[in-house]
C-alpha cells in the first residue's frame, strides 16, 4: 500500500504534529476538526511548530514553505477524507468520542482508507468493529514533540490485516519516525507502559499531600539524571490527558484519590485555562519553567 494523501483527524497537542511532521516529509496532508475558529488557532500553532524545526531540525526556510504547502484544513469530514489513504485519528482520549466519531468516518471515508488512532491509552480492538474496517485499523503512537522524540508505535489487533500492519510501520519509517511494531495489544503500549505508572505515582503523592509538586519534581531529577520531572513531563503531554486518564480510573474504581485528583485538576487547571506548555502554563510556567532554572536542583 502506498499512501500518498493523509488525513489527520484533530489538531491538538499531538494531532498538530503529526500533521506537521508529515507534511514536512513530502505528504500532502488535511488536516480535520469540529470547527474553522479550532482550525484557525492550529494554524497558529504551526507558525510556532516552524521556528522548532527550525531550531531542532535544522530546516531551511524552503523545507518550512513547502511543508505549509502540503497542509490543507476542512471541518467538514467527508471532505476531508475524501481522498485519504491513511487517516489518522487524534481526538480527546474518550472512548465515546472516539466511538462517535468513527461512526461518522465509517460513513464517508472512501473504501481504500487505513484507519489508525493515536490514542494514548486505548486499544485498537476497543473500536475495530465501529470502523466498519476491523482489518484495516490499527493504533499508531507518537511521543510528545515527535520531531524529537521521534518513536512511532504501530500496534495491531487481532483483525488487523498483514498489509495494513506493513504498510502504516512503513509510513511511520517514512515520516522520520523510529517505527516499532506491537504484535500483541497492550494497554499504553510500550512508551506509556513505562511512563504512565511514573505519572500515576507523582500525581499520587501530590494529591495526597505527601510532597509538594516541585519537590516531586526534583527528587527524580537528581535521582535519576533525568531533564524533567513528572510534573514537567504532565506539562508537555498536556493536562487535558492527564485529566482524561485519572477521570477514566476514578470513574472505573470510584477511588477517593482519584475523585480528588480530578476534580483539583478540573477547578485549579483546566477552568482556569492552564492545559501545560501549549497554553504557557500548567504546572509550571512557560517558556521559562523553573525546572530548567539552574538552581533549581539545590
Amino acid at each position: 500500500m502506498n499512501f500518498k494523501n493523509i488525513t489527520v483527524a484533530g489538531s491538538g497537542v499531538l494531532g498538530y504534529q503529526i500533521a506537521f511532521q508529515a507534511a514536512f516529509h513530502g505528504f500532502h496532508v488535511t488536516v480535520y476538526d469540529i470547527s474553522d475558529e479550532v482550525l484557525e488557532k492550529a494554524k497558529s500553532k504551526f507558525t510556532g511548530l516552524s521556528d522548532s524545526f527550525k531550531e531542532d531540525l535544522k530546516a531551511t526556510q524552503q523545507q518550512i514553505d513547502e511543508t505549509h504547502k502540503n497542509l490543507s484544513y476542512s471541518s467538514n469530514l467527508e471532505d476531508a477524507v475524501k481522498h485519504a489513504d491513511l487517516l489518522i485519528e487524534a481526538v480527546p482520549e474518550d472512548p465515546e468520542i472516539k466511538i462517535e466519531f468513527y461512526e461518522k468516518l465509517a460513513k464517508v471515508a472512501p473504501e481504500k482508507t487505513v484507519f489508525a488512532t493515536n490514542s494514548s491509552t486505548l486499544l485498537p480492538s476497543q473500536f475495530a468493529e465501529v470502523t466498519g474496517r476491523p482489518e484495516k485499523f490499527v493504533a499508531l503512537h507518537f511521543a510528545n514533540e515527535i520531531w524529537k522524540h521521534n518513536t512511532g508505535e504501530v500496534m495491531k489487533h487481532p483483525g488487523t490485516s498483514p498489509e495494513v500492519f506493513d504498510s502504516v510501520l512503513h509510513f511511520a519509517k517514512a515520516i522520520g519516525m523510529v517505527a516499532l511494531p506491537i504484535y500483541k495489544e497492550q494497554p499504553g503500549y510500550i512508551v506509556n507502559s513505562l511512563l504512565v505508572p511514573l505519572l500515576d505515582a507523582a500525581v499520587n503523592l501530590w494529591i495526597n499531600e505527601v510532597a509538594d509538586i516541585e519537590t516531586i519534581d526534583k527528587t527524580w531529577m537528581v535521582a535519576t539524571g533525568a531533564p524533567a520531572g513528572p510534573f514537567g513531563i504532565l506539562d508537555v503531554v498536556g493536562i487535558t490527558t492527564a485529566y482524561n486518564i485519572n477521570k477514566m480510573q476514578a470513574e472505573e474504581t470510584q477511588d477517593p484519590l482519584k475523585l480528588k485528583a480530578v476534580q483539583k485538576l478540573k477547578e485549579d487547571y483546566l477552568d482556569r485555562g492552564k492545559m501545560g506548555v501549549l497554553t504557557g502554563e500548567g504546572f509550571y510556567k512557560y517558556p521559562n519553567p523553573a525546572y530548567q532554572n539552574k538552581d533549581f536542583l539545590k
